[in-house]
């Protein structure tokens, strides 16, 4: 998730383009860069890592001529965070800037390496620029060059192009990741998200899936990969500044929980397609004996990161039948557990700062223990101390209360456990691919779900004065009812408690009355019925029901006051649909409640300290 901008006009354009990115730095901030074509019809790139101010710093002292450039700001997916893997990246007389993962990177790379390019990064993007370079050579024009060069990518994808050879002119392609073009009075703009051309138009259009954009100071065409010509108008935005950083929700919160299904394919792409019967990762999560070396598992976390490792206990134990063991990294730190050479730990950390897990996972390295990190921040302090990482690749959060990381964490567990069961030989070519097939259809599915909200915001209006509520749960959809329960306090300050609801007789049956809303998770499984006589306990003692179900049954309608509904999919990846609707009645009923959405009272990001 990278921050793009491009311009063309007759005002210098690098001030341009540092404003743009500093619009789009919660996009990513590990590095950034900026391109423009100078009098001399020269190229000149600068790049610096770190956050935009150090780029800002860079121009200050060195700044660029020229009316026509690009900028990035970069969140790492393939490379770590450096100079020389920031963005743009040049091959001959073409600059490239990209958002996205190249899924066929280590193809094109042998390919481009075999025909002596000179690759000096380690990223994805560099290979584009060469492909585009390679197309030029044969005498193409510049469109035609990335027209034929992006037919050669695999994965999800927005560029934007910049070249000595056609020096008043860039081109933008892309596939699944944002891209949106602002039109101006002799002046157009290219970029990843509205707020970074706000300050100078409000006429824009989107780039669609698998189209190309030639923009000039005068005038934006549009064609698909093909060549076809693209007609389309343009819109006016009427959103303000501030609502533009947030996608036009009132919270940032509330956009996290819509970024989740662009988040989802960004955390599978280069992993598995849609004909995948393996997951492949960027590197070897195992250690070096293979599974044989594995023992046991131990999975440290804290807050919604322990949630989600509960959730993956049922994931691995099921496929590889490996033993797991969930523990609270501020638990696990204090005591002398048994750990040893064939124990491997898994970290999980949405920040990868969690001072806790840092501290246990110091414990686990002393004892011999194999350290796999799973993160959403690369170069942070856990991926650094562990022997392996798993990026989950969402993209920066803002809004306090996680959302999307949370639900990118389950779907990095999902391919954690099919690789290893896998690698096992416990699962067969053909069952990791059924396995497999569900995953893909997870973010149209999450858009279904947006669609009911709504009967949720109706829902969270009638009990958004409640005191107290409880959240149940049973199987691998326990852990979601204890996720429910944290969100809902968290942000507005209602108590709730998440249980078993196979419990429920041993203690939360005695709060439940009239005045007490019980959200059920009872999907369509095995244990279906159990869940209904549980509920029917409910309905005697007068508590109001809120099901969460892909199995509306007659007799599920008859004891419960709401339901809401969400899409069928196989067993394991039911929490991670489960998990929406109960984002959105937290959201909702904070909202009617008037908390601090983004920012709730004495919590923080990341936990930095003990």
């Amino acid at each position: 998730m990278c921050g793009i901008i491009g311009y063309v006009g007759p005002s210098e354009a690098y001030p341009i383009l540092l404003g743009g990115l500093s619009r789009l730095e919660y996009r990513g901030y590990d590095s950034a860069g900026v391109a423009t074509i100078v009098d001399s019809g020269k190229l000149e790139i600068r790049r610096a890592k770190g956050k935009l101010e150090n780029l800002r710093a860079l121009l200050a002292d060195a700044p660029l001529q020229g009316h026509i450039g690009i900028g990035h700001t970069r969140w790492a997916t393939h490379g770590r965070p450096s100079e020389e893997n920031a963005h743009p990246h040049k091959a001959g007389p073409v600059a490239v800037i990209h958002n996205g993962i190249v899924e066929n990177f280590v193809d094109l790379r042998t390919e481009l390496l075999a025909r002596g390019h000179k690759l000096s990064s380690e990223t994805d993007t560099e290979l584009i620029s060469h492909l585009i370079e390679e197309k030029l050579k044969t005498g193409l024009g510049l469109t035609e060059a990335v027209r034929e060069a992006v037919v050669r990518i695999r994965g999800s994808f927005s560029i934007v192009v910049l070249s000595e050879t056609e020096p008043g002119k860039l081109v933008a392609a892309k596939t699944a990741t944002p891209m949106v073009l602002g039109l101006g009075d002799g002046e157009n703009f290219i970029a990843s998200d509205i707020p970074a051309i706000l300050e100078h138009t409000r006429s824009a259009m989107v780039l669609e899936d698998g189209e190309l954009a030639e923009v000039t100071a005068s005038a934006i065409r549009l064609m698909k990969f093909d060549g076809t010509e693209v007609t389309r108008a343009p819109r006016q935005v009427e959103w303000d500044a501030v609502a533009a950083t947030k996608g036009g929700f009132r919270h940032y919160l509330r956009k996290e929980i819509n970024d989740q299904p662009q988040a989802w394919i960004d955390t599978m792409a280069g992993r598995a397609d849609g004909g995948s019967s393996s997951v492949r990762f960027e590197g070897e999560l195992l250690p070096a004996g293979g599974p044989a070396a594995i023992g046991r598992i131990v999975m440290l976390g804290a807050g919604a990161s322990w949630i989600t490792a509960q959730v993956a206990k049922f994931m691995i134990e099921e496929l590889a039948a490996i033993p797991v063991e969930v523990d609270y990294s501020s638990e696990f730190r204090y005591r002398r557990p048994p750990i040893d050479q064939r124990t491997m730990i898994i970290a999980v950390s949405q920040s990868g700062e969690t001072a806790d897990t840092i501290a246990a996972m110091e414990e686990g390295r002393a004892r011999g223990a194999h350290l796999l990190a799973i993160t959403n921040t690369v170069d942070s302090s856990i991926a650094r101390k562990a022997d392996a990482q798993l990026y989950t690749r969402c993209g920066p959060e803002t809004s306090v209360t996680t959302t999307k990381c949370f639900l990118t964490q389950l779907e990095a567990y999902y391919l954690f456990a099919i690789h290893l069961a896998a690698r096992m030989g416990r699962l067969s070519d053909a069952d990791a691919g059924k396995l497999l097939q569900p995953a893909f259809a997870i973010p149209g599915q999450i858009k279904t779900i947006f669609e009911s909200e709504p009967n949720i915001q109706q829902i969270a209006r009638k009990y958004a004065q409640a005191r107290d509520f409880l959240f149940l749960g049973r199987g691998i959809n326990y852990p979601i009812a204890l996720e429910g329960a944290l969100k809902l306090k968290e942000i507005s300050y209602i108590h709730a408690e998440g249980y078993s609801a196979g419990e429920m007789k041993h203690g939360p049956i005695a709060l439940i009355d009239d005045k007490m809303p019980v959200v059920v998770i009872i999907p369509n499984d095995n244990l279906f019925e159990k869940s209904m006589s549980n509920l029917k306990e409910v309905e005697s003692r007068n508590g109001r029901i809120i099901a969460v179900t892909n199995h509306a049954t007659a007799e599920l309608k008859s004891v419960a006051a709401e339901i809401i509904e969400v899409p069928e999919t196989n067993r394991m990846l039911t929490p991670v649909l489960m998990t929406v609707p109960l984002q959105l009645l937290a959201y909702h009923i904070a909202s009617e409640r008037g908390t601090d959405v983004d920012q709730p009272r004495n919590l923080a990001k990341s936990v930095t300290v003990e």
